[in-house]
């Protein structure tokens, strides 16, 4: 079957260089016209054998993917396609392979590098651009990630400033110092941004797998965003690190398609799982029995969705399609938890846009064909989510209000994080057969109340009520799907800690819009 999809993808390449388009080196023809393939003066795309209307694959990174509504392929080279005959592609690599600072000099003052996060920070790059003295007010844009952290430094500040699509603790600080600007976005929606220019990007930092004998790295560890950022970016640095896993589903990239290659042996920073508190436990056995056999999970990392999976062991034909996932996953597929067998999209596939783990995660994923990595656009498109009978998404809040309010991002107007794809499998979950939206979080911190009478002032409002459907806390399982103002005000203070109980029913009264 891969070798079928590989010829196929050899076809695609071909297609690509005969297409009569003139394309410039900073940007992609259709791109500029906002011309769509098969419309005047652009050919019709390649017809992609191996995959599906659903936008399934059959072999590592076919190209583009399929978006899921309407079933048509949206068909989006990345900028500067000029793939060589396949037998000299190792003289092209070798021609654009540089060291750090070379490929550092290719950033200007006042540039938007978009980087890959969690454990795939493009570090060698970034460490040679901090020590350039002469540049200035250079952007750096990413998510959650995890390293050096250069760009955050204070004596670095006036060079680089960071661009946070989601907050993590070791920019909080920074970020309080106002040396970070956050982006309100959920994860999504960032390749819109990046293809629109409504977020420009000048260059991409890429972290890739080394390449294969016909010369295609892979993005790894982290899709997310990335795809699109090369695809919109003027300049594509690649570092190509022997220690970074090469990964199946929508992660393939030609040397061609990069303009400078870094070679780099380094191994990911590792995060390994914690220990679940007595608290979570509690929880993650609530959140469970809300699992049935056969479900597709969204979950994350930490204590939480490790508790959750903890006990799920009973379960059968459990199925994943997640942002990401971490090394407890690992446990249930060997532990045969996880197969995805009953999964009514992508059957048999662990799919997420990026992972975050231990080295024994990151040996998992590499070359497991089982493993499908995809970009947001497509993990956290609503409409793919949603194809995905019994979904059952479980995030986490800061504070939920008593009308089913979900704020996951501050504490007030203190930001902790983001939106991340929270809001997208909300409405993905509504979306699927027999889906649900869980928020699983202990009803205290610090021994406030994380259920409130209403939101703190200047909160943010991750998830509108609208959506909300489970609320669990160690006390039990709020169900406000259906539930007027007046239930969803009971049912949440039941699972409030007792201690705020009363406190709660007494705001629920001075609410006009609340009569308990």
């Amino acid at each position: 079957m891969y070798r079928v999809a590989k010829s196929n993808e050899h076809r695609f390449a071909l297609a690509a260089l005969l297409r009569p388009i003139v394309q410039s080196r900073s940007s992609d023809a259709w791109h500029e016209t906002g011309a769509a393939p098969g419309s005047a003066g652009v050919p019709p795309a390649p017809a992609l054998a191996g995959v599906t209307p659903h936008g399934e694959q059959s072999a590592p990174g076919l190209g583009p993917s399929c978006r899921a509504h309407g079933g048509v392929l949206e068909y989006r080279p990345i900028r500067g396609w000029e793939a060589p005959p396949m037998a000299h592609w190792r003289d092209l690599y070798r021609a654009k392979l540089t060291d750090a600072a070379a490929a550092a000099a290719r950033v200007h003052s006042g540039d938007t590098l978009a980087i890959p996060s969690c454990g795939a920070g493009p570090w060698r790059v970034l460490e040679a651009l901090a020590k350039r003295p002469d540049v200035r007010g250079v952007r750096i844009c990413h998510a959650t990630l995890w390293g050096p952290m250069y760009h955050l430094k204070p004596e670095n500040a006036e060079k680089m400033r960071t661009l946070a699509l989601f907050l993590t603790a070791n920019a909080r600080k920074a970020m309080l110092d106002g040396r970070v600007d956050f982006v309100p976005v959920n994860l999504g929606h960032v390749a819109h941004l990046f293809h629109s220019g409504a977020l420009p990007v000048d260059v991409a930092v890429l972290h890739l797998s080394p390449p294969d004998d016909e010369g295609y790295c892979t993005f790894g560890v982290y899709v997310a965003y990335m795809r699109a950022a090369a695809e919109a970016a003027k300049v594509v640095i690649a570092e190509v690190n022997d220690q970074m896993p090469r990964t199946y589903g929508d992660t393939r990239i030609h040397v061609s398609q990069l303009d400078a290659i870094v070679e780099v042996s380094a191994r990911l920073p590792e995060i390994p799982p914690g220990e679940s508190t007595d608290i979570e436990r509690r929880i993650g056995e609530h959140v469970a029995a809300l699992v049935e056999d056969g479900a597709t999970l969204q979950l994350g990392r930490g204590g939480m969705p490790d508790a959750v999976l903890a006990f799920l062991g009973d379960k059968r034909d459990l199925g994943v399609h997640t942002e990401l996932y971490s090394d407890t996953v690992v446990e249930m597929v060997k532990r045969g938890v996880i197969t995805g067998a009953r999964k009514t999209l992508h059957p048999g596939k662990l799919i997420a846009g990026f992972l975050d783990g231990s080295r024994k995660l990151y040996e998992f994923v590499d070359n497991n064909p089982m493993v499908e990595m995809h970009r947001s656009e497509y993990v956290n498109d609503p409409a793919v989510i949603g194809q995905n009978d019994k979904l059952v998404a479980i995030n986490s809040a800061v504070e939920v209000d008593l009308t089913g309010q979900i704020n996951a991002e501050s504490v007030g107007t203190r930001l902790l994080s983001g939106a991340g794809g929270q809001l997208d499998f909300a409405l993905g979950a509504w979306r699927s057969k027999n889906g649900k939206f869980i928020i699983a979080m202990p009803s205290t911190a610090s021994q406030h109340s994380r259920i409130v009478a209403r939101l703190g002032d200047g909160a943010a409002v991750t998830v509108p009520r609208t959506l909300a459907q489970f609320v669990v806390t160690e006390y039990g399982v709020a169900d406000l799907r259906g539930a007027s103002l007046n239930q969803r005000a009971k049912t949440l203070i039941a699972i409030a800690h007792p201690d705020h109980r009363e406190a709660l029913e007494r705001a629920a009264r001075e609410r006009s819009d609340l009569h308990i």
